[in-house]
């Protein structure tokens, strides 16, 4: 199964290295696009750090760059979990941005846009199940459950064999008192 699983990784990200080297050399067309998209983001990126950019052109860098990375990761296999939600939230605001289809006059921009924003939807899909396989290997939710059971019965064994030398001591120090010496 890893060959199937690597091959998925690697087109899956290809759509993020690509369109993310290219957004990250030329952000400035997507400027317009993504401004109606950063000027609601804005104030919340203002409250959480004053240290974080807030025009339009260091957002789309930031989130082309974010997409390119997360695709080389995912595309190694190198932390592949963490890349694909990564990717996953940066698809929001692209989608939103880039297909706001529901904008649109022309039926035949409509119709492209809708394709596009359904095919982004899917590429949401694809990440977030990417993001869920654990290669065939418990998930932490599991080892955590497991570990805390193995745990309490350990424990549960502790309490019982001190019990039970408790027991076998109190019966030795009765029987060392009713002996002669």
């Amino acid at each position: 199964m890893k060959p199937v699983r690597s091959l998925a990784r690697v087109l899956l990200s290809g759509i993020f290295v690509v369109s993310g080297a290219r957004n990250l050399q030329n952000a400035g067309r997507l400027v317009p696009a993504a401004k109606p998209v950063t000027d609601r983001v804005t104030p919340l990126l203002q409250n959480l750090s004053p240290r974080i950019p807030t025009d339009t052109e260091s957002l789309v860098r930031i989130n082309a760059a974010t997409q390119l990375v997360g695709g080389l990761m995912l595309a190694t296999g190198k932390f592949t979990r963490p890349a694909a939600l990564v990717l996953a939230g940066t698809l929001v605001p692209t989608t939103a941005a880039g297909h706001p289809f529901w904008n649109s006059e022309d039926a035949a921009s409509r119709n492209n846009n809708q394709i596009h924003f359904l095919k982004n939807l899917g590429l949401v899909g694809g990440l977030l199940l990417a993001a869920a396989d654990t290669e065939g290997k418990p998930g932490l939710r599991w080892r955590t459950g497991h570990r805390i059971g193995h745990s309490r019965r350990s424990m549960q064994r502790a309490v019982r064999t001190a019990r039970r030398e408790a027991k076998i001591a109190v019966r030795s120090a009765a029987t060392a008192r009713r002996l002669p010496g």
